[in-house]
């Protein structure tokens, strides 16, 4: 692993020498927080919260010894990830990749996220580009068999964060497909939405949006196959990413699997004997960042486990008077402790104990993380170390803008800062306007509003002398001509858009594609959008060019 290359606390936007990739300081944009930017460029600020810096190589020869001495039950997964494959019919690579794990050497580079329609944003496939080109690097550094994992976050019941994908139309304008609200049971999980005949009608209004190109057919033949009526919503997503990337060797895992429940019982039985140590350390680590000027970002109940109960809803588990609570039902500490002994599969991790059962399962050496993860994963070391679970280093994902060549020619003729086509008002696209008057114009305006500002004045301070009362007819006479010499002002502008329509066309389409309705583009557009522009090219080319490295955003054309 390599040092980050951008050391200086200088936010900078650079052209990387491939000409074919623009390089922007992430703390230039608003929505990145300190915590996260800290993360990237000053490390010793945070260091206290994780187990390690992921620049360091030795961080990573520490936490390959950690996974691999950690006794886990490395066969069990092994076939329970086995027989995930054989019910998805995944690629060879990736089931070679899955074998690997049974080996005491192998380690794992892990990511995740819900199981969103259609695969979800491009932010999506660049968790699991991550994580693949992770996992190759540290075969080549560190010479020890490593395998990219990718978590399916199936026990998760917020339908409405995983049923519409948004993609591009023919107009470059962001349009939505959704699947209908859920008519009830809104606790349940997204393991057991089974998709019905609105998938069909789903798939046919991505059809419809998409542009023709000469990739659409095969794209559409790929989605049908894996979203399909009758077909779990995660296990399409499983199936879905794992045809996008299993031939690079990507290990897909639905973490709904009631197979795998038994392997971290012992973990959901700690919890129970324990009742609230996980939410109180983590409300301890996130207060220390609070006092710290960083924000907490997952503040727990004081009188729950990090636990959820599974039977038809996913239901809270909380404590009242030394009984737990799950709906209208009563549990002692002993009986509970029982029950997820024998039924494990009753049980799911909340989100502070999800990488615990991750990590228990898996060899992690490294979670690839979004900026808004790493939060509450720093709340997290403490946790790790009550269950005795190795903590894995944490690695932000790559982050990225796709875009065509005419964007990027765009933004480098006129020296536009990436982050200035965010807002939706056209107060950048004025000031770009106002550069295009010729220089005399803009010259003579500076000159006639000094000239009346000073020669006013001189007159605003004769008038006691010869009548008071005149001093306020003066300054109001100031006031109109200072507006009107600003109305005038902008006529040019207006003048300048009439005539420079092409400037204008420039900007907008560079908007609409790098920040669609005013949101990043990779959190917004679904990556099968940039499969219909680009064909299989766009993996091979985000494998091969887009970089891995810590604190930047890459504008990248394809």
């Amino acid at each position: 692993m390599t040092a980050n290359s951008v050391s200086s606390s200088t936010p900078t936007e650079t052209l990387d020498d491939s000409a074919a990739r623009l390089s922007v300081d992430v703390r230039r944009f608003p929505w990145i927080r300190r915590f996260a930017a800290d993360y990237a460029f000053n490390f010793p600020a945070v260091s206290e919260f994780f187990n390690g810096n992921p620049v360091d190589r030795s961080a990573w020869v520490g936490a390959i010894a950690r996974a691999q001495s950690h006794d886990r039950d490395r066969n069990g997964m092994a076939d329970v990830l086995a027989a995930q494959q054989r019910r998805r019919h995944a690629p060879e690579r990736s089931r070679v990749a899955a074998e690997r794990l049974r080996d005491p050497r192998t380690v794992a580079v892990v990511t995740g996220q819900q199981a969103g329609l259609f695969g979800g944003p491009l932010f999506t496939l660049l968790k699991a580009l991550t994580a693949i080109k992770l996992a190759a690097q540290v075969e080549r550094d560190h010479h020890v068999p490593a395998v990219a994992v990718f978590w399916v976050e199936a026990e998760d019941h917020d339908w409405n964060e995983v049923r519409s994908a948004s993609v591009f139309d023919k107009d470059l304008t962001p349009a939505s497909v959704s699947l209908a609200p859920r008519p009830s049971n809104e606790s349940a999980s997204i393991a057991t939405v089974c998709l019905d005949g609105s998938i069909v009608t789903a798939l046919d209004e991505l059809d419809a949006i998409l542009p023709p190109t000469e990739f659409r057919g095969e794209l559409m033949a790929g989605l049908r196959a894996a979203y399909a009526p009758g077909v779990g919503m995660a296990e399409a997503f499983a199936r879905w990413i794992e045809s996008v990337l299993g031939d690079r060797g990507l290990v897909v895992y639905d973490a709904s699997d009631l197979a795998s429940k038994p392997l971290v019982s012992s973990i959901f039985q700690h919890e129970i004997a324990t009742p609230g140590d996980t939410g109180r350390l983590a409300n301890a680590a996130g207060q220390d960042l609070a006092n710290r000027g960083y924000h907490s970002q997952v503040q727990s109940p004081d009188n729950g486990l990090a636990l959820f109960h599974m039977d038809g809803a996913r239901r809270a588990i909380k404590q009242d008077n030394g009984d737990f609570v799950i709906g209208d039902q009563r549990y002692s500490r002993e009986r509970l402790a029982a029950l997820a002994s024998d039924r494990p599969e009753l049980f799911s991790p909340n989100v502070l104990l999800r990488p615990i059962v991750q990590d228990t399962l898996f060899p992690t050496i490294c979670y690839v993380a979004g900026p808004n993860e790493l939060a509450y994963l720093g709340q997290l070391r403490g946790v790790y170390e009550r269950f005795s679970v190795p903590m894995p280093l944490m690695f932000p994902r790559a982050s990225a803008t796709i875009a065509d060549s005419a964007t990027l020619r765009f933004l480098q003729k006129y020296q536009l800062p990436l982050e200035s086509l965010q807002p939706q008002d056209e107060s950048t696209l004025n000031q770009l306007l106002a550069t295009q008057i010729p220089p005399i114009v803009e010259e003579s305006f500076n000159n006639a509003t000094r000239a009346i500002d000073e020669q006013m004045a001189r007159l605003i301070a004769a008038m006691p002398a010869l009548d008071p009362t005149l001093e306020g007819a003066a300054r109001s006479t100031l006031g109109k001509m200072q507006h009107d010499l600003t109305t005038l002002h902008g006529k040019t502008i207006q003048a300048a858009k009439r005539r420079d329509d092409t400037l204008r066309r420039q900007y907008t389409r560079a908007r609409s594609v790098t920040f669609p309705g005013g949101h990043a583009q990779e959190r917004t557009i679904s990556f099968v959008a940039f499969q219909n522009q680009y064909g299989p090219a766009l993996i091979d080319r985000l494998i091969d060019e887009l970089p891995i490295d810590l604190g930047h955003h890459w504008l990248v054309t394809l």
